[in-house]
């Protein structure tokens, strides 16, 4: 927007709107005093239930929502809170502070947006007061303030399990160039990375000239084991994102990884042994043995890897989105081939 059309608005905007612009201005529009408005229904404790609904009447065209009340001292602390619902329900003598919630759920100005939207989602709040280090009152957070911030944080994930930059641009907005950018950077790094799978091939070159079948069943090894690397650690971000999984409970999450892993690995180690055994190209038997038996190692592994990568990124404080998707594939199609073809050796005497 230039400096002329920013000037003009400004001096349209009412002498209340400039003050609360300003207000607004001070806070970084990442954090939850960024997001709010000063913009509520606030009361005293020691007024009346009559008292209030009269206050609420004659303010309801001024605030955002009406649905909590919230209870202030004279310096604006806050107090306590009082929903619409529990106001119309109780008498009219009854005194505020009677009947309002003192174990009020808020949060600081500088808390972060993904951490307000996620508050808000597990309280079912339609609205949540923002404080400063002094708990005076600031603002409130509504439910659709966050809608943006939920669906940008959401976007931003996908992109980082996809191997891209996390911008939530939208696409048909965003230059060819700028694609480019949000995509190459990630694709060198698998590149640099998959390449590591040249040099595992190389080494046991002379196991996989000797029995050609390894070569056969090679993209299935790899497919298969980055598949159940990337369903685990689909699990763990959702998990850590709701906040149902935290890292404290690792020794829980690999334990029922270990069976989880274990079940998939026999269950795709029997279907592939059957199907390379019964099915062209037609292996022996202990060459379908060897396929199936190296699946269900390299199924354990993955799952147990995609599991324990993101518990551990997280805990570090790193976005464990990035090591999802094409990443973890990678890492899982180094340390499965490997698991592959020592197996192979081991069964084949090669």
């Amino acid at each position: 927007v230039s400096p002329d059309v920013r000037k003009s608005v400004w001096q349209n905007l009412s002498d209340e709107a400039k003050k609360e612009s300003l207000f607004l201005l001070r806070f970084d529009e990442d954090d939850a005093a960024g997001l709010m408005t000063p913009r509520y229904l606030a009361i005293r404790s020691s007024i009346t239930v009559s008292q209030a609904l009269q206050f609420v009447r004659k303010g309801l065209q001024e605030v955002e929502t009406v649905y909590y009340i919230y209870v202030l001292d004279q310096v604006q602390r806050l107090l306590g809170v009082v929903s619409l619902r529990d106001l119309l329900a109780a008498q009219d003598t009854a005194v505020i502070e009677s009947i309002m919630e003192k174990d009020v759920i808020s949060v600081l100005d500088k808390t972060d947006q993904e951490e307000v939207a996620k508050i808000l989602e597990t309280h079912d709040f339609l609205a949540l007061p923002v404080v400063d280090s002094f708990n005076r009152m600031l603002g409130i957070v509504t439910f659709d303030d966050v809608i943006d911030v939920i669906r940008e944080e959401q976007t931003e994930d996908v992109y980082k399990m996809g191997a891209m930059e996390g911008s939530a641009d939208k696409y048909l907005e965003t230059g060819i160039l700028k694609l480019v950018k949000k995509r190459i950077p990630w694709l060198i790094i698998l590149l640099i990375l998959g390449t590591v799978s040249t040099n595992i091939v190389h080494h046991y070159g002379n196991l996989v000239l000797g029995a050609a079948f390894l070569f056969i069943f090679m993209p299935i090894i790899t497919q298969t084991g980055g598949n159940s690397g990337n369903q685990s650690s689909t699990l763990m971000i959702r998990g850590l994102a709701t906040g149902q999984i935290e890292f404290r409970d690792i020794g829980r999450v690999m334990l029922k990884e270990v069976i989880v892993g274990i079940l998939l690995g026999l269950g795709t180690g029997i279907v592939i042994l059957l199907r390379s055994y019964f099915l062209p190209p037609g292996a022996d038997f202990m060459q379908a043995l060897t396929v199936g038996v190296s699946l269900v190692f390299v199924v354990l592994f993955s799952t147990l890897a995609g599991a324990l990568a993101p518990l551990l990124i997280h805990r570090l404080g790193l976005d464990p989105t990035v090591m999802s998707g094409p990443l973890m594939a990678t890492v899982i199609d180094v340390c499965g081939l490997t698991i592959y073809f020592e197996i192979a050796k081991l069964l084949l005497h090669l």
